[in-house]
This record gives structure tokens, sequence and C-alpha cells, in this order.
């Protein structure tokens, strides 16, 4: 009738002569051996990006425990055993790093990328953290990039002794950090060093926050130059980027203005109070 379901164009032919023809597809033709080399690229390409996205969640974990670490360094008896301590779970995580480049080889980068970034963007954080208590200053990328270029360990030097000159060439691997990873995670340094700010002040230490906030403030001016241009990703950090620069100059303004008549073990909890007020106003 009119109102009947209109049958579909394959509906036409019986079950049987569709059976038929699926069993006399020639499993050696060209088209189907095209289709299974189809097949076999996009499941070893699956397999690798879920690889990469493993190596990339350890690489995140490692780098968050070591920011963790660094923060005990202001109040640790011994700052060089933290930064020890701390470069040794660094050379933990390049290791990381070292396999996703050996995954990498002979592909393009930029395919897997977004399996990749959120742990280079960790890793560039807890880099970079560490190169500030260092030095007080900020890493560059070239700096980041010299130290993910890895070589093969020749364990077998000894025993090897008759191979071929060809064999006896060293692999190098390497990675580069995109410029894009490296503003994210420079972004994400400067919450980090708010928190520096706050456990500075907590430990009576009065210069930290005011050297923190100089050097926020240089930073919240380089993202200020990329402005709009930049990827979608940096100009959504601007703001938490502003936001700790901002709770940094209040804690200098409370310490200039009212360090001398409170007690330094109460400074902690008078910034922190104000913090939360700000919060409150901006409506986080």
């Amino acid at each position: 009738g009119s109102g009947g379901f209109r049958k579909r164009k394959h509906d036409n032919f019986p079950h049987g002569q569709r059976r038929e023809e699926k069993e006399n597809v020639n499993p050696s033709s060209a088209l189907m051996t095209s289709f299974k080399s189809f097949q076999l690229e996009l499941d070893t390409r699956h397999d690798k990006y879920e690889r990469l996205v493993k190596l990339s969640r350890d690489i995140t974990i490692e780098s968050k425990r070591t920011i963790f670490l660094l923060h005990r360094f202001t109040s640790a008896p011994n700052g060089e055993e933290i930064l020890n301590e701390s470069e040794v779970k660094l050379d933990a995580v390049r290791r990381k790093i070292k396999q996703v480049a050996q995954e990498l080889i002979g592909e393009d980068m930029y395919q897997f990328h977004r399996a990749i970034s959120p742990g280079l963007q960790e890793y560039v954080e807890a880099v970079s953290f560490q190169y500030f208590i260092k030095t007080r200053s900020l890493i560059s990328v070239e700096e980041i990039n010299k130290q993910l270029i890895f070589t093969a360990e020749d364990r077998e030097e000894t025993t090897n002794t008759t191979s071929n000159s060809n064999d006896k060439q060293p692999h190098t691997w390497s990675l580069k950090v995109t410029p894009v990873d490296y503003l994210l995670g420079v972004a994400d340094l400067t919450g980090e060093l708010m928190r520096l700010c706050i456990s500075s002040v907590g430990n009576g230490d009065i210069d930290t926050p005011f050297e923190l906030s100089q050097f926020l403030r240089q930073i919240y001016d380089g993202f200020t130059f990329i402005g709009n241009t930049g990827p979608y990703e940096v100009s959504k950090k601007l703001y938490t980027l502003k936001q700790s620069l901002a709770k940094v100059e209040n804690a200098c303004y409370t310490l200039k203005v009212r360090g001398s008549e409170i007690p330094k073990h109460m400074l902690a909890d008078v910034f922190s109070t104000k913090t939360e007020l700000i919060d409150q106003e901006e409506g986080l």
C-alpha cells in the first residue's frame, strides 16, 4: 500500500544469491589484496597510536611526581639532594621519551601528535620548573630538544668483535618538542611558580616572591605578544596565567605593605585568605 515501507534495492535479490556472490569472490584478486593491505596498515597504525598514548600517560605521571618532589625544595634542609633526585626522575622520563622516538621512526610525528602532546607538555613543565629553581631563568626549547637526542647503548661491544662496520655505527633517535607544546608547558609552569610563592611565604622567604613576580610578569608580557595569533590552546591558558600573576603580585603587595607588622609564621595564612578572595571575585 501507499503507507508501507519501501523495499531496499538489495531486498529484491534472494539471500541465497547474495551468499553465492560472496563465495565466488576471489580472495587472491588484486582488489581483495589491496583491501587486506589497507586493513593491515590501519591496524598497525592504530596499535602504534595506543602504545604512544600509554607512553604519554607514563611520561605525564612521572613528570608530575618530579614536580611534586621539586616543591619540597624550599622546605628541605638540603636542596641539592632534592635536585639530584629530580634529575634521576627526569632521566627515567627521558627513557620513556626515547621509546616514543623509537616508535616514530619513519613516521610523520604530527599524525601521532595528539597521542604524545599531553606527556610532552608535562615534561616541559617539569624540566622548566627544575631549571628555574637552579638558575632563576626560563629554559629554551632548543635546550630541551638537546636533551632529547638519544643513542643506543652498545652492550655487546666486547662480544661482537667480528661484526660488520655498519653494525658498529651507533643508532640515534631524537624527538623535538613542538613550539606549541613548549608554550603550553611554560603556561602550566606559571601555576607551579605561584605555588612555589605560597610555600616560600610560609617558610619565611621574603625575597623569592618578588623574584617570581618579575619572572611571571615577563612571561605574561611574552604571551600577550602572541595574543590571538597563536594556537587556540595557548590563548585559553592566558587567563589562568594572568590569575597566577595576580596572586603572586598580591603576595608581594602584602609583604611590602604589611610584612613588617605581620609575623612570618602568619604570612602564609594572610596570603591564602587574600587568594581565596581573588578567586571569589573572579567567580572561580
